[in-house]
């Protein structure tokens, strides 16, 4: 149904907000809902954890419409609050490896596999640690996104994005070259018992 409110802008439907109007809420909730829904259950391929999403989105824009400080266009905005929660889940849910259900074969492929494997849960544990900004402009650039891309999609300076992306590297430098040696003396003895065994 045709409304007055469809036919504010989104700039207007803001200020419309932060005095509380809930039916300027519900205009924004129905013109963004589905494009973030559709974006969300894409990338995810969980409907429903894209759903909860996107209901934690607009809540969240409900409980700070009276202190929400938007400096770019809404739809940029919400676009970067949905890619934070997508890395955020990912981050959460990422798998362990389990050794135990790795086969016992033991050929060098085999544990060249099996290191790549540890190798590649710790550096998504190390990433999980990250700040927030650090880990979003991170999982961008491994995305394949530019540094100006970057820039663009979180609002922020080259600048800005440059030094998040200093710091998390330095920071999983050094996490990768302490579980480095541990993940050595690991196979070393794993090596070590599949000979002993086949003796």
């Amino acid at each position: 149904m045709t409304t007055i409110y469809t036919q504010y802008d989104d700039l207007s439907l803001l200020k419309l907000l932060k005095s509380s109007d809930d039916k300027a809420f519900s205009e924004l909730y129905k013109r963004y809902w589905d494009k973030l829904f559709y974006v969300g259950g894409k990338k995810l391929e969980d409907l429903h954890e894209a759903e909860n999403m996107v209901q934690e989105i607009f809540l969240d824009l409900w409980n700070r419409r009276s202190t929400l400080n938007i400096t770019g266009t809404l739809s940029h905005y919400l676009a970067v609050a949905l890619k934070y929660k997508i890395i955020n889940f990912q981050a959460r849910t990422k798998a362990n490896v389990n050794i135990s259900d790795i086969s016992e074969q033991q050929d060098d492929g085999a544990l060249q596999w099996l290191e790549f494997q540890e190798l590649k849960d710790r550096l998504g544990r190390l990433v999980t640690q990250l700040p927030e900004k650090c880990r979003l402009a991170y999982s961008l650039r491994e995305d394949g996104f530019s540094q100006k891309e970057i820039a663009s999609e979180m609002g922020v300076s080259e600048n800005t994005v440059e030094t998040h992306i200093k710091r998390a590297l330095r920071f999983i430098r050094s996490g990768l070259t302490h579980i480095f040696f541990l993940v050595m003396l690991f196979f070393c003895i794993l090596l070590s018992l599949f000979n002993m065994l086949n003796c």
